[in-house]
C-alpha cells in the first residue's frame, strides 16, 4: 500500500485507511464522541443513513421473522417435517403456552443482582415468553383464541407497569422488551381485531417506561447487558417506526464504548468479554447481538458483517470451546457451564452458512446439540436444496500480536550463569547483589512474587521469568510504593526483562466476574498502582532497554511509562487493561507511555482496554517503529502520536477505540513526519 507522509499539521489529526493509502483530516479540536443516545428522545446521530437520504420503507413484520419467515415455518410444520415438527413441539409444553395463563402485571418492576428481591420479574419474564407463543400459535393454527390471549398479556402489562428498579432493571427490560415487540410486529400485521386503543396503549408502555430506561444504553456492565439492550431498543425502534431509535442502536453495535460494540464484545481472535465469566453468560451475550444483527437485515442493514464478520468469529470460537477443544485466551478462559449449549446456534448458522456461504465448521456442530430448540421453528430455514455451493473459508482470526505478552512456556533462551530466585525469596537482595558484581541474569522460579515494595532496578541486568506462571505482584500495604519496578538509577541502561507477568490489580486473583475488577479499578482515584516505571532526570538518558514477551496489567497508573530513554526494543509484549483516574486524572494514564524517547522499535505486542487512556501514547518522540501491534478497545485513541519526529505505523490492528485508530496531535509549531501504512483502523468512534 502507499506510504503517506504528514508534515505541518496542526492541533489533531486522524490517520486512516484509503484506496490509495492513507488520508489525513485536520480537525479542528478534540473530536468528541456521538452521544449514545438516539430515537425522537435525544435527536438524530451524525453521519447516520436518515441524515444521507430517504430511506426505503421499514418492513412490517420485521424483528425476528418476516412474513417469508412465518410462511416457511408455517409450512415445514405443517408437513410435519424435521427438525421443525419437533422444535414446534416445545413450543407447545410448559405453562406459558396453555390458554390458561393468566399475567400478573406489576406496577414496578424489582430485582437485584442475579434474581435477588424478585418482584413482579419473573412474572414480566413468562408474560413475554407467553405473549410471543400465543402469537406463534396464533400465526400456525388461526385459532383466535390465542391472539385475543396474546391481547390480554399486552393489555395486562401496558396499563399497569411503570418503572423498573434496582440493580438487574436494566437487564430485565432487555430481556423483556425485545420479546413484547416482536409478539406484536406479527399480530399487528396478521390480527386485524387488534384495536388501535390497545395498540397506542402497548406503544406507550415501550416509549414511556423502557425506552427511557434503555436508551443510554450501560456498556460498563458485561456486554450481554448492552447486546439485551440493543436487540430491545431496535425492536422497538421498528414496531414505533423511530427511525432515529434504529439508527443510534446501529451505531452502538459498530463502536459502542465499554463492552457495548461488536469490537468490543468479540475479540480479534474470536474470544469474547465474558468468555473469562463464564459460557453461559457468553452465549447469552452473543445471541442478543446475533438477534440485533437479525432485526437490522430484516430492514437492509448489515451488522453480521461489521468487522470482516466478527460475530461469526465470536461464534466460532465459543464454539469450538464449548465442543471440547482448547482455543487461544486472553486470560484464563472459563470452565463453568461449558458444555451446555444454548439456543443460540441455529440462527447464526443460517445467515452465514446458508445464505452468505461461509463455512462455520464448529457452530454446525454445536447446532446439532440443540435441533430440537426453540429457534429451529421459527427462526431457521436450512438448506436450500439448490445446487450445492462452494463455502467461503471460516472466519479467521487476526494474525496480529498472537504471540503477545507471557506465554505458557518461556519463549527464549535460557540464560546461563543465573541468579535463581523462588517465591518468597528477596529479589532486590539477589538484584543487589548482582549490581555489586556488575550485572547479570536474574532468573525468577514460576509462581508468586510478592513484592514488599517498589523493585530498583540497576543497569546491566537481565530479568527472566518462566511466562505466564511468572507473577510479579506489589504488596498493597507497601507503604510509600507505587511502581513494581523502577529505576534505581537515572542513566539505567543495558536492561533486559523477559517471560513475565506484572499483576497491577489490588488482588492477584481475577475474581469469578473480572468485569465487576475492571470496574472497581475504574472509578477508584487511588491507590496509584503502576507496572514499570522508568524516568530520567532530564539530564542523563536511558538507553538499551528490552521487553520482550511481558504482560503488564490492570494498572491504575500507566502500565508502562518511560521518559529520557533511547534504543527501547518491546517485542510481543502485552500492556492492557491500565490507565486509569488516579492522579494526574482522567485521560493523562494509558497502557504505554512514553515521553522524550528516540531509537524506540515496538513489534507484536497488544495494547488493550486501557480504562481512560490511550493504548499507545508517544510523546516527543524520534525515530520510533510501530509494527504487527493490536491497538484495540481503549477510551482514548488506540495510538496517539504527539510532536514526535519520524513515527512509523505499519501492519497495526487498530479497532474499537472511543477516539480514533491512529491519531497525531500538536499542540506547538514544529515539523514533524508520520509514515502510516497497511494498518486496519475500523469500528472506532473517530475516523476522521
Amino acid at each position: 500500500m502507499e506510504e503517506a507522509n504528514i508534515t505541518n499539521m496542526k492541533r489533531r489529526t486522524f490517520l486512516m485507511q484509503s484506496g490509495a493509502g492513507l488520508a489525513a483530516a485536520a480537525l479542528p479540536g478534540l473530536a468528541q464522541a456521538p452521544a449514545a443516545s438516539g430515537g425522537k428522545h435525544a435527536g438524530k446521530v451524525a453521519g447516520t443513513a436518515v441524515a444521507r437520504g430517504v430511506q426505503p420503507p421499514i418492513v412490517h413484520p420485521g424483528i425476528l421473522q418476516t412474513r417469508a419467515d412465518l410462511e416457511f415455518m408455517k409450512a415445514k410444520i405443517k408437513a410435519g417435517e424435521e427438525p421443525w415438527k419437533s422444535a414446534w413441539a416445545l413450543w407447545l409444553t410448559g405453562p406459558t403456552s396453555s390458554l390458561d395463563f393468566t399475567p400478573t402485571p406489576f406496577v414496578h418492576v424489582i430485582r437485584g443482582a442475579y434474581d435477588a428481591g424478585d418482584q413482579g420479574g419473573r412474572a414480566l419474564q413468562e408474560s413475554a415468553s407467553a405473549a410471543e407463543n400465543h402469537v406463534m400459535q396464533w400465526y400456525m393454527t388461526g385459532d383466535e383464541a390465542h391472539a385475543d390471549k396474546a391481547i390480554e398479556i399486552f393489555d395486562a402489562w401496558s396499563g399497569t407497569l411503570a418503572d423498573f428498579f434496582e440493580n438487574d432493571a436494566m437487564l430485565l427490560a432487555g430481556w423483556t422488551g425485545g420479546q413484547f415487540c416482536n409478539a406484536a410486529e406479527i399480530l399487528r400485521a396478521t390480527y386485524p381485531r387488534w384495536s388501535q386503543r390497545s395498540q397506542a396503549q402497548f406503544k406507550r408502555m415501550l416509549l414511556t417506561v423502557y425506552v427511557p430506561l434503555l436508551r443510554m444504553f450501560y456498556p460498563e456492565a458485561n456486554g450481554n447487558w448492552d447486546g439485551a439492550i440493543m436487540y430491545t431498543l431496535l425492536a422497538i425502534g421498528v414496531f414505533c417506526e423511530d427511525r432515529d431509535l434504529m439508527e443510534a442502536v446501529y451505531q452502538h453495535f459498530r463502536t459502542g464504548p465499554g463492552n457495548g460494540g461488536i469490537t468490543r464484545y468479540v475479540y480479534p481472535s474470536g474470544q469474547c468479554e465474558e468468555s473469562c465469566r463464564d459460557q453461559g453468560h457468553t452465549q447469552l451475550g452473543l445471541g442478543f447481538f446475533a438477534n440485533t444483527c437479525i432485526i437490522a437485515r430484516n430492514q437492509g442493514v448489515d451488522l453480521f458483517g461489521e468487522a470482516d464478520n466478527r460475530l461469526a468469529l465470536g461464534f466460532e470460537y465459543t464454539a469450538r470451546y464449548m465442543l471440547g477443544e482448547n482455543v487461544p485466551a486472553y486470560g484464563t478462559i472459563s470452565e463453568r457451564t461449558r458444555g451446555r449449549f444454548s439456543d443460540i446456534y441455529c440462527a447464526i448458522l443460517q445467515h452465514y452458512r446458508y445464505e452468505k456461504h461461509i463455512a462455520m465448521p464448529y457452530t454446525e456442530r454445536a447446532a446439532q446439540r440443540v435441533l430440537r430448540a426453540h429457534s429451529v421453528a421459527t427462526m431457521f430455514r436450512g438448506d436450500s436444496g439448490k445446487a450445492p455451493i462452494r463455502l467461503k473459508p471460516a472466519p479467521a482470526a487476526s494474525a496480529i500480536a498472537t504471540m503477545a505478552g507471557a506465554q505458557a512456556k518461556p519463549m527464549g533462551a535460557a540464560a546461563p550463569a543465573a541468579v535463581a530466585v523462588a517465591p518468597g525469596e528477596s529479589i532486590q537482595d539477589a538484584l543487589d547483589k548482582l549490581k555489586a558484581n556488575g550485572g547479570g541474569t536474574l532468573c525468577l522460579a514460576a509462581g508468586l512474587h510478592t513484592l514488599p515494595a517498589t523493585l530498583k532496578l540497576p543497569s546491566r541486568v537481565t530479568i527472566v521469568g518462566t511466562g505466564l506462571d511468572c507473577e510479579l505482584f506489589l504488596d498493597p500495604k507497601s507503604a510509600g510504593s507505587e511502581a513494581a519496578i523502577a529505576n534505581a538509577e537515572p542513566d539505567l541502561h543495558d536492561v533486559v526483562l523477559r517471560d513475565l507477568v506484572i499483576e497491577g490489580g489490588q488482588t492477584p486473583e481475577a475474581s469469578h466476574d473480572p468485569n465487576s475488577d475492571v470496574q472497581r479499578r475504574r472509578l477508584e482515584h487511588g491507590p496509584i498502582r503502576a507496572g514499570i516505571v522508568f524516568q530520567s532526570n532530564g539530564k542523563a538518558v536511558q538507553r538499551n532497554l528490552t521487553f520482550e514477551h511481558v504482560t503488564v496489567r490492570n494498572c491504575t497508573y500507566n502500565a508502562v511509562e518511560m521518559f529520557g530513554a533511547e534504543q527501547v526494543r518491546i517485542i510481543n509484549c502485552d500492556f492492557s487493561a491500565s490507565g486509569g483516574m488516579v492522579p494526574p486524572g482522567h485521560g493523562k494514564n494509558h497502557n504505554l507511555k512514553m515521553n522524550r524517547v528516540s531509537r524506540v522499535t515496538i513489534s507484536g505486542s497488544r495494547f488493550a482496554d486501557s480504562m481512560w487512556g490511550h493504548g499507545v501514547a508517544v510523546i516527543f518522540g524520534d525515530n520510533v517503529a510501530i509494527r504487527d501491534c493490536e491497538l484495540t478497545r481503549n477510551a482514548l485513541d488506540g495510538l496517539m502520536i504527539a510532536e514526535s519526529r519520524q513515527v512509523t505505523v505499519e501492519g497495526c490492528l487498530a479497532e474499537g477505540n472511543g477516539g480514533a485508530g491512529i491519531t497525531q496531535e500538536t499542540w506547538m509549531d514544529r515539523n514533524w513526519n508520520a509514515v502510516a501504512r497497511n494498518n486496519i483502523l475500523r469500528n472506532n468512534v473517530v475516523e476522521g
